[in-house]
């Protein structure tokens, strides 16, 4: 999330009511998650495991829990709690505004889009050209949608990421302040769900087809036409290539990425990185002849066993 103007860190840590390290007049444009972050970029870190990965990122400020050396280049905010001050940031610089209107006189909707009746279309939304947007679709405020986008019923784009930090007292939620991007020629289906980027875009790639009951999580990318069918979920933060294929009912877990022109099967559960032009099955997910080797062998087991009793 870039802010819209050029911020300082005395400017931030006034925010914050926080110490920093480093010029006051050290520049600050943004903020953002470890994955997406760049030069110019705020990032937290609150877990001593995570802060060099923090430190080394291309981030150049780092909100953290603990005063360290801070590497060349770069500039620390000393927050005693960078979780919630990462969220005050967002509120700050991306308030919720709420929706005075069913369809917010700042959308942007392009010419011959058909617009179906209660469809809800939030603050500074742009759709393109020649779209069909089915009754009942909720567009949360700045999201971005091509031209010759289709989307069924039911379907919401833009709610908020399922991003907690697990406190003794309660789930603490991480605020969104990204936003979904539907490039052209897309058709989602009916309830669908798509999530936007806590900091960054939730992007679904050109020609890309979702069926029915798809979710797809926070700051997840899909690439160009990759057909994804009916009820399967996906978790934030995964990159899926272009041409991917996933059949119904797939659970993919955050973080991972699919390669290009990889075909997944029905039912099956990724629990790790898939190489691209290959096919997959079951749970965990893996290539099909290995899999099919392995429930040839397990259904040897009986025989083995009753030959074991046999030689007993």
């Amino acid at each position: 999330m870039k802010f819209k103007t050029q911020q300082t860190l005395s400017e931030i840590a006034n925010i914050l009511g926080c110490d920093y390290v480093g010029k006051p007049d050290f520049p600050v444009l943004g903020m953002n998650e470890i994955h997406v972050v760049r030069p110019g970029d705020i990032v937290f870190v609150d877990h001593p495991k995570y802060y060099d990965k923090a430190l080394t990122s291309a981030a150049t400020v780092i909100l953290i829990n603990k005063k360290v050396e801070c590497p060349e280049g770069k500039a620390l905010l000393i927050s005693e709690d960078p979780f919630s001050d990462f969220n005050k940031l967002t509120k700050h610089f991306n308030p919720f505004d709420p929706a005075r209107a069913v369809i917010a006189d700042s959308a942007s909707i392009g010419t011959h889009t058909i617009i179906q009746p209660n469809v809800f279309i939030g603050n500074n939304v742009e759709i393109g050209d020649d779209c069909i947007i089915h009754s009942n679709v909720a567009i949360y405020d700045n999201t971005k949608i091509g031209n010759n986008v289709i989307i069924h019923a039911g379907t919401v784009l833009g709610a908020d990421a399922f991003y907690y930090k697990n406190r003794p007292e309660k789930f603490d939620k991480l605020q969104s302040g990204g936003n979904v991007v539907i490039h052209d020629d897309v058709e989602i289906g009916a309830l669908c769900t798509i999530d936007k980027g806590v900091t960054a875009s939730t992007t679904i790639g050109e020609g890309t087809k979702l069926d029915n009951q798809v979710h797809v999580g926070h700051d997840t990318i899909i690439g160009k036409r990759c057909l994804i069918a009916s009820q399967v979920g996906i978790a934030g933060c995964v990159q899926i290539e272009d041409f991917v294929t996933i059949w119904g009912q797939v659970g993919i877990t955050s973080g991972v990425t699919i390669g290009q022109k990889a075909i997944i099967s029905a039912q099956s559960g990724v629990s790790k990185s898939l190489t691209g032009h290959k096919s997959y099955f079951g749970t965990p997910a893996d290539e099909f002849r290995k899999k099919y080797k392995e429930l040839a062998s397990i259904r040897l087991i009986p025989d083995i066993i009753d030959k074991l009793d046999k030689i007993k």
